[in-house]
């Protein structure tokens, strides 16, 4: 059995509910692997390897920060962009300002990677509290070369766990963020601004790059100085080695803290569940909360129907005893 969870958020790391699974399913008598899974936002650090260096970097506000980051012995670096630019850094939305929070943090960390040596780089984007179109982190990055293609000093490879288009960013992003419906359309005006400035300066039209507007249009910087958007759970399930754990997998738990229509796209249980299928392999879903309209065919196990409030008190006990109570089953 694999058990490959993203995180429960807020209440259990992909790395807590994969161990949980774990422990689930040895009290049925089921022995398994744990490989800890993320779409390519918070949490992606961690299940890369964690981290293992640290930079002053420019928090939101141009506040000092220190970031943790990764360099791997294979020369792959992991950065998030929420170490550096995080919402959590300010507060929260009623502690941003989102007219001036600033990316350059996350351009900073990525500049120390470079710096390093990597030979490439993955930025994780997810959980920012900027709306700058990657403005800061392009003030940061632009004398530094091409971040991607001939020439490079590395391949900077932007994990983008939503599909939203560069000027759609502020409408999507911005009241999460703190801002008002007027500052909404200020930011809004300021991304169209930069993009054909972008277009102009760089050559990239980034209006037309689906990613390019995740973490308030964080993808569109360096995707302008020659950076590829990627999918995030595709890039992880790679560097995780996803594929060859399926492969030797008779069966497979994964979760998340809430199921909805949204888990298909692009997150880490619906591309599990495609890998899956096309292996022949079974799944088993595991949420904390379930909602209408996942559209998921397989066993859902949803924590807050069958444990109430200490399905998120205790995550993870929870995780076990419904994989622990579905294998039991599964076997009579």
């Amino acid at each position: 059995m694999l058990a490959a969870p993203d995180k429960f958020r807020g209440s259990a790391s992909a790395a807590d509910g994969a161990a949980a699974i774990l422990a689930g399913a040895g009290a049925a008598g089921w022995t398994g692997d744990a490989l800890p899974l993320a779409d390519g936002g918070e949490g992606t650090l961690d299940v890369l390897g964690g981290p293992d260096r640290g930079t002053r970097v420019s928090d939101p506000l141009g506040r000092p920060v220190d970031a943790a980051w990764l360099l791997r012995a294979d020369g792959v670096a992991v950065v998030e962009a929420a170490r550096a630019s995080g919402l959590a850094l300010v507060g929260g939305a009623e502690g941003n300002a989102p007219l001036e929070a600033t990316s350059r943090g996350t351009g900073e960390l990525v500049a120390a990677a470079l710096d390093a040596g990597a030979r490439e780089i993955v930025v994780a984007l997810g959980g920012s509290a900027t709306t700058d179109g990657g403005a800061g982190a392009v003030e940061v990055l632009a004398g530094r070369g091409p971040l991607g293609g001939p020439g490079a000093a590395a391949q900077v490879v932007v994990a983008c766990d939503v599909t939203t288009r560069f000027l759609d960013a502020a409408r999507v992003f911005g009241p999460q963020k703190g801002a008002d419906p007027a500052q909404v359309v200020m930011l809004t005006r300021r991304l169209e601004t930069l993009a054909a400035g972008y277009r102009a300066r760089f050559g990239v039209d980034v209006r037309r790059l689906p990613g390019a507007g995740a973490a308030g249009g964080l993808g569109g910087g360096p995707a302008a100085l020659g950076a590829r958007l990627v999918p995030g759970v595709d890039l992880v399930a790679r560097h995780a080695g996803l594929d060859a754990a399926l492969a030797g997998a008779d069966l497979v738990v994964t979760g998340e803290g809430c199921l909805d229509a949204g888990s298909r796209q692009g997150k880490v249980v619906g591309g599990l569940v495609e890998r899956a299928r096309g292996l022949g392999v079974p799944v088993v879903v595991v949420a904390g909360t379930v909602l209408p309209g996942h559209g998921l065919d397989v066993p859902v196990l949803g924590l807050a129907d069958l444990y109430g409030e200490a399905s998120w008190t205790r995550t993870a006990d929870c995780v076990a005893a419904a994989v622990q109570q579905f294998l039991e089953r599964r076997a009579t």
